[in-house]
């Protein structure tokens, strides 16, 4: 296999790959099983968990 061969593979099956991946990821994410999950997420960098007061 040359260079030529190997990088026209690559490219055109690393596209695919790319494709499958990321609707595989946009599905998981705006799957509706998935929402709570998310919501609690997002909103534990607002949540103080610590009661030391930084002490």
């Amino acid at each position: 296999m040359s260079y030529l061969q190997a990088a026209h593979f690559a490219q055109t099956w690393g596209v695919v790959l790319l494709a499958v991946g990321f609707a595989i990821a946009t599905i998981y994410a705006l799957w509706p099983a998935n929402k709570e999950k998310f919501e609690r997420a997002a909103q534990a960098p607002l949540i103080d968990g610590d009661d030391d007061d930084g002490q």
